[in-house]
């Protein structure tokens, strides 16, 4: 693996865990759903706190961790669905899709109440940004592997959200699908051996729908996304 030869030989790179851990905490506690700033602003401060490797390092701990977290709450739902009901439930992380579409009235959307804080339109889609703007150094400070399998994650979440999870569509939650889109096409083409397309994805590319888009606080469309057709053209390469 090119990252792992790059951490072992001449690649490597000085990182700082202190520093590290202080990027963590300031962008944990500074911003997020009780931040009195809009998403959009918040993205950007993120994003230029997270500059260097150690910035990137934290960025791609975000997207994992909060990968994670989802699939962890997804699991405690599915346990409390088959503790009330009886009724089972398969929460698979390479597809999503199938649990959605049979029990997305009685799931909760993990993204907005993750344990760590992290707000998916805040925090997270900062660190999905530099993560895909830091798609050509990532394998000098990590493996780029399961990170992508991470953001393609989130994109599933988030995809199977607005069809199934009562997610509302608006500017915010598009500009995150838009991030996590640009960002699995930058790795993809930073990677010597890049991995065959996840199933909820290539479902999503094989389809042509049209959403509309809302502003974040009101009933107004502003615009729309064609979840389909942005793969293709970004994944498609």
């Amino acid at each position: 693996m090119r990252w792992l030869r790059r951490l072992l030989g001449g690649g490597r790179v000085q990182l700082d865990p202190a520093r590290q851990q202080a990027l963590l905490r300031d962008v944990q506690h500074r911003y997020g759903a009780r931040a009195q700033i809009r998403f959009p602003d918040q993205v950007e401060a993120v994003s230029r706190l997270l500059t260097g490797d150690d910035g990137l390092v934290v960025a791609a701990r975000i997207v994992g961790e909060t990968a994670d977290e989802a699939h962890a709450d997804l699991q405690a739902q599915a346990h409390d669905v088959h503790r009330r009901t009886g009724r089972r439930l398969l929460v698979h992380r390479r597809n999503y899709r199938p649990l959605w579409k049979e029990a997305g009235p009685a799931l909760r959307w993990p993204l907005f109440a993750l344990p760590s804080g992290f707000h998916p339109y805040a925090q997270v889609a900062a660190a999905v940004a530099v993560v895909g703007g830091g798609a050509s150094r990532l394998d000098r400070v990590t493996d780029p592997n399961p990170l992508l399998t991470h953001v393609f994650e989130l994109l599933d979440l988030t995809t199977a959200g607005w069809e199934y999870g009562r997610v509302r569509v608006d500017t915010d939650a598009a500009a995150l699908a838009d991030r996590l889109i640009s960002t699995a096409g930058q790795v993809l083409a930073a990677m010597d051996d890049p991995p065959r397309l996840p199933p909820a994805v290539r479902e999503l590319m094989r389809r042509n729908n049209t959403l509309d888009v809302y502003e974040p606080t009101g009933p107004r469309v502003v615009g729309r996304i064609n979840p389909g057709a942005r793969m293709r053209e970004t994944l498609l390469v």
